[in-house]
């Protein structure tokens, strides 16, 4: 296989990764939003991060990850767990209080930001035609959140600040050593916002957890682990540039469950808007791919 391909190769599947990712995201964020109207934020955190983390933790003893378990608190794995664990609680409390397709578009712009931060941080090439399609893709965000002018929403602001916080991790993320497998980060990542839900939920309080929320807590921490593992794949495996704008993705997923558990209809322009960041997100993949012959060919 050529270098090509091999590089087209690892793209596609970090793309594919990215999407299961981002759908897996969405299903456990609508479990934890209807939680959280019985069970405080920080507590509800907590308990769906620590069943993650037992999870995960199953899976390290249990495969060959577990020569690395002590990873979990070193360099740049310390580093992603602590960066993932603030962006965590302050997308989930903007959650909260925000329709589940808001908040999930607001996070979805993290491709912008992300893929200026691999053109200056780790040299990746992004051409004109991704930046416009990443644009486009954006634009189509702003279609589905519509958004009021003059209207200062400090839940939205605190979601911006979550999606700031993904595009460092995600870079963050390319920082580890290739040694280190997918699911030690992951481990690292689940405990690190099961440490910060469990100090928060000390000031917040707790109440009595009903079988009903157990259960949906417990399938939100399947859901989650699968995305974590998901999510580290891809951003390790695909360029950022090409495998970010994917997050997009999460949008129309979340625009499905807001509608089928909450009865939240896109009017048209949510739709064109819908349209437009599956079709940006199609065409990156293939200008990653024209410009990756293109620059080889004149090598």
């Amino acid at each position: 296989m050529s270098d090509r391909d091999a590089r087209s190769h690892a793209n596609r599947s970090g793309v594919l990764a990215m999407v299961a990712a981002m759908g897996f995201f969405v299903v456990n964020d609508a479990l934890v939003k209807v939680v959280s109207q019985s069970l405080p934020a920080a507590q509800l955190i907590f308990i769906r991060s620590a069943m993650a983390s037992l999870l995960v933790l199953t899976v390290v003893l249990t495969t060959d990850a577990r020569s690395h378990i002590r990873e979990i608190g070193r360099g740049w794995v310390l580093v992603r767990a602590g960066l993932d664990a603030v962006s965590t609680l302050l997308f989930l409390v903007s959650l909260f209080h925000l329709p589940i397709a808001t908040a999930t578009s607001v996070i979805s712009s993290a491709p912008l930001l992300i893929a200026l931060l691999a053109a200056r941080t780790l040299g990746e090439r992004v051409t004109a035609e991704v930046w416009l399609a990443t644009l486009a893709g954006f634009g189509g965000v702003l279609l589905v959140v519509q958004p009021e002018a003059g209207r200062f929403d400090p839940y939205v602001a605190a979601c911006f600040a979550a999606t700031c916080t993904v595009a460092v991790r995600d870079i963050a993320t390319r920082r580890v050593r290739d040694a280190v497998p997918s699911v030690v980060i992951t481990l690292s990542t689940a405990l690190g916002v099961t440490l910060l839900a469990l100090v928060l939920s000390v000031f917040e309080g707790w109440r009595p957890v009903g079988a009903r929320d157990f259960a949906m807590l417990a399938a939100a921490a399947i859901f989650l682990a699968g995305a974590y593992v998901m999510i580290v794949y891809s951003t390790r495996r695909g360029d950022l540039s090409v495998v970010a704008p994917f997050r997009y993705s999460q949008v129309p997923f979340a625009v499905a469950v807001g509608y089928v558990v909450w009865g939240d209809a896109p009017n048209p322009l949510a739709w064109c808007g819908l349209v437009l960041l599956v079709v940006s997100g199609v065409h990156v993949l293939r200008a990653s791919r024209g410009s990756s012959s293109t620059a080889r060919a004149g090598d």
